[in-house]
């Protein structure tokens, strides 16, 4: 029976991961292990109750005011601590598409362990943006054996950089299925009934590419727009970063028709 170690450390990479880990535990003919690497700690508990996944490993890397360097040495430090025990029983390690999954197919490389990449070609070729994902997933492509591609445009760009057309599959986004496990009819919050008479506008921004001048160019459009149409409420989920928080707190403060709220649950 083959092993399929699948890692992720994000919230985003969860909510495209969870599913296909559901998927590979029906399989008779694997056995499929999960690592997490804790990179959102919170957000990321949110999203493995609601799939009832359960990781096998958990590398708890999250500290207060870590940065990029520190996510990707602790991850490559993680994997170095049972490497025997991946090389001996993981086939297949199945990273996303962010930091965690770009120190993930680095140590994989460094322990010739054939990678599967998921969500594998998305490219924009700036280096800036996004920021640091587009590095990530060009790197990720290098030492995968494996990719799985959202879309026929996805994977016509790995085409075009020289992969091998029999180790390229396209999936769909696993983002879509997520929906299927977890969208429902009767759902309810009360910033919506807050909203409902009102057109509605749902914000969400908080990347590294975005964060200081141009984070606060979007704040101020959007309090531009409910200053000059009265019939608009904006609804935020403000991120976890301290340095997104600030922000939003800055420019949004004292304005009634922007709320700004927790992260919801996916």
């Amino acid at each position: 029976m083959k092993k399929v170690l699948v890692i992720f450390g994000t919230r985003p990479e969860a909510i495209k991961m969870c599913p296909l880990v559901l998927e590979l535990k029906k399989s008779e003919k694997l056995k499929t292990l999960v690592c997490v690497t804790g990179q959102h700690r919170e957000m990321l508990k949110q999203v493995l109750d609601i799939f009832k996944v359960v990781p096998d490993y958990d590398m708890a890397i999250m500290k207060k005011g870590q940065d990029l360097t520190d996510v990707t040495t602790a991850i490559l430090t993680g994997m170095r601590e049972y490497s025997s025990s991946v090389k001996t029983c993981f086939n297949f390690s199945f990273p996303s598409f962010g930091t965690t999954a770009f120190a993930a197919s680095l140590a994989a490389f460094y322990q010739q362990i054939p990678v599967g990449h998921v969500e594998a070609g998305l490219r924009t070729y700036n280096m800036k943006s996004p920021y640091p994902e587009e590095f990530n997933r060009q790197a990720i492509g290098l030492t995968a054996s494996l990719h799985f591609a959202p879309t026929q445009k996805a994977a016509d760009a790995l085409l075009k950089e020289g992969k091998d057309p029999e180790q390229i599959f396209v999936t769909g986004n696993t983002g879509i299925d997520a929906l299927h496990y977890t969208v429902r009819n009767d759902f309810y919050h009360p910033e919506i009934e807050w909203a409902k008479d009102s057109r509605l506008i749902a914000a969400t921004a908080h990347r590294r590419e975005n964060l200081g001048e141009p984070m606060r160019d979007m704040f101020r459009a959007i309090r531009r727009i409910v200053e000059e149409f009265t019939d608009v409420k904006v609804i935020y989920p403000v991120h976890l970063n301290p340095q997104v928080r600030k922000i939003a707190d800055e420019e949004f403060g004292g304005c009634e028709i922007i709320h700004l709220i927790e992260p919801l649950d996916v």
